[in-house]
């Protein structure tokens, strides 16, 4: 597989780049928000301290990978952090996750990064991502519909920390080629087909 780690990109409104430990503050009102991490496996961050081990401990070392996409989403008119897009388990399911302070929510903010995201995985022949969003977040399921992402399958883990079981919807995009539906949520987890609008 090709090596690329995380390189900056522009769109209109927006630098997309890694994170640094300039960040703290911002990532710290992202992190701590109990609205905006409602729907994420981990419960909100307390303390900066508890954001400063987390970018030490899970982003920062992230970025020694060969190949790693992990975004901070920030403004082009003061490179302030509002929020991520992060690719997850590169060669089995490309999961993308991101989160974006409840300010900016509704602007097209996070579909206009992953957009972008997406056409620099293109250029690279990276060969699909999916996405998850629970039942109860439609929101961010609009935002896979909205960068071309289709619905496959939906299924039930109970995700830790929080120790709740969680109804996911699985969608997924194709970037260089038919790869087929990635099954690897079927296979560990109940699953079914909803029919959605």
């Amino acid at each position: 597989m090709f090596k690329e780690n995380t390189p900056t990109l522009y769109t209109e409104r927006l630098i997309l780049r890694k994170f640094t430990d300039k960040d703290l503050d911002d990532m710290f009102l992202l992190y701590s928000d109990e609205e905006v991490n409602r729907f994420l496996p981990w419960y909100p961050m307390k303390t900066k301290e508890e954001v400063k081990k987390y970018l030490y401990d899970a982003i920062l070392p992230f970025y020694e990978k060969d190949v790693a996409y992990s975004y901070a989403i920030a403004q082009k008119i003061d490179d302030k952090v509002i929020g991520y897009v992060h690719i997850n388990d590169i060669g089995d399911s490309n999961d993308m996750g991101y989160a974006l302070r409840k300010e900016f929510w509704r602007k097209g903010i996070v579909s206009e990064a992953c957009l972008a995201i997406l056409e620099r995985l293109r250029q690279v022949s990276f060969p699909f991502i999916t996405a998850t969003h629970d039942v109860n977040n439609p929101h961010s399921g609009d935002v896979m519909k909205k960068i071309g992402m289709t619905y496959r399958y939906s299924y039930q883990e109970r995700w830790q920390p929080k120790d709740i079981l969680v109804t996911f919807r699985m969608y997924q995009i194709d970037l260089c080629a038919d790869n087929g539906t990635y099954i690897g949520y079927k296979n560990r987890y109940p699953h079914f087909i909803e029919k959605l609008d």
